[in-house]
């Protein structure tokens, strides 16, 4: 079920001009739902000017902290960050979803293992939760991050990072790229490319002593990054990532419109919630699974509909559908039958989907 939790802001700071930092008093009897791994995410919801409009950001701290932070950056026309960043006071109440998402691997205090971190923007949320986390519970692992950036000013978390860097001083190391500021070494300026690639895979990189990659940011960084990578030797199973969508892809406007013109009215759907079973038929109102369940009564977890987030993220145990976009889902989930309700259109008479995973 859609458990969301009412908190209250215990704090909340700028930490730079357009990025505020969230933290919350989580009341002890329900301190048990709120445990977290690093790399996960929280989702915050709120009535703003009369609408319902839930966001997901990644927790900024770590398990080990002590506390539940997230960071929102203010986005153009964005509702949410506005109202994070503009409106939210200490004190205010939040609804919160319980954590959740994949993103990371688990900590292993025996190991020593060597990680790279490429973050852009306010894509360090997960990875600063990640780093503290495995420079903390790893006492012989490595953490390596490639940062980037518009300006000096913009970098979000840069005072921590540099903490850090003092606190595990030999183990974990950073490096800064701008893109809006000219610095003395040209590596460090502009976005990832092959120049540079090629550079840090020479210079600083070890591909064949490297254990784990984290990217977040944008696409097609994203994309970039993790392909040069994988053609440099690195096996791809040792990728994780999740990215900020910029844009369809050719491929994907094309399905897009080919699901749109699958009829839909009449499917008989059974939502599996909460060990609950719960069924309707879909009208031509709705096109996907999640809106049409919440157009017939359903209460389930949703944030983005966006099909990047997976806080919708159900099983399809019987019946088939098809996804008009995925940016959440690696290919082992999908091939585990794992579908984004929110992007997922029926294409049989019957579908059972279960969101007990």
């Amino acid at each position: 079920m859609a458990d969301f939790h009412l908190l209250k802001i215990k704090d909340i700071y700028k930490e730079t001009d357009d990025c505020s930092v969230i933290s919350f008093d989580v009341p002890s009897k329900i301190s048990d739902a709120f445990h977290f791994r690093q790399g996960q995410h929280l989702t915050l919801k709120a009535t703003i000017e009369g609408e319902d409009v839930r966001r997901s950001y990644s927790l900024c701290s770590s398990p080990y902290d002590g506390e539940l932070k997230v960071a929102v950056k203010q986005i153009l026309g964005g509702k949410f960050s506005t109202f994070v960043n503009e409106t939210l006071q200490v004190g205010d109440m939040l609804e919160v979803m319980e954590p959740s998402g994949n993103f990371g691997v688990a900590c292993q205090p025996s190991e020593e293992k060597n990680y790279l971190f490429f973050a852009a923007g306010s894509g360090i949320t997960p990875v600063l939760s990640m780093v503290k986390a495995h420079l903390v519970q790893e006492p012989n692992s490595t953490c390596k991050l490639f940062y980037v950036n518009k300006t000096a000013k913009s970098i979000i978390f840069k005072e921590e990072l540099e903490q850090l860097r003092n606190q595990f001083f030999g183990r974990f190391e950073i490096n800064y790229f701008l893109t809006k500021e000219r610095r003395d070494i040209e590596l460090f300026n502009g976005r990832f490319d092959d120049e540079k690639m090629e550079v840090l895979t020479k210079t600083f990189i070890d591909i064949p002593d490297t254990d784990e990659v984290f990217l977040c940011g944008p696409e097609k960084m994203v994309n970039f990054v993790s392909q040069y990578l994988i053609n440099a030797g690195l096996p791809k199973e040792n990728i994780h990532f999740e990215l900020f969508v910029t844009g369809l892809s050719d491929e994907d406007i094309a399905r897009q419109e080919r699901l749109a013109k699958q009829n839909v009215e009449g499917t008989e759907v059974t939502i599996v919630d909460g060990g609950k079973e719960f069924s309707f038929t879909m009208t031509k109102e709705y096109d996907n699974i999640l809106d049409a369940a919440l157009g017939a009564g359903a209460d389930l977890p949703f944030a983005c509909k966006g099909g990047v987030c997976s806080t919708c993220k159900c099983e399809v145990l019987g019946g088939a559908v098809e996804m008009k976009i995925n940016y959440a889902l690696s290919d082992k989930e999908v091939s585990q039958n794992l579908v984004l309700s929110c992007q997922a259109v029926p294409t049989t008479d019957k579908v059972k989907v279960d969101f007990d995973v």
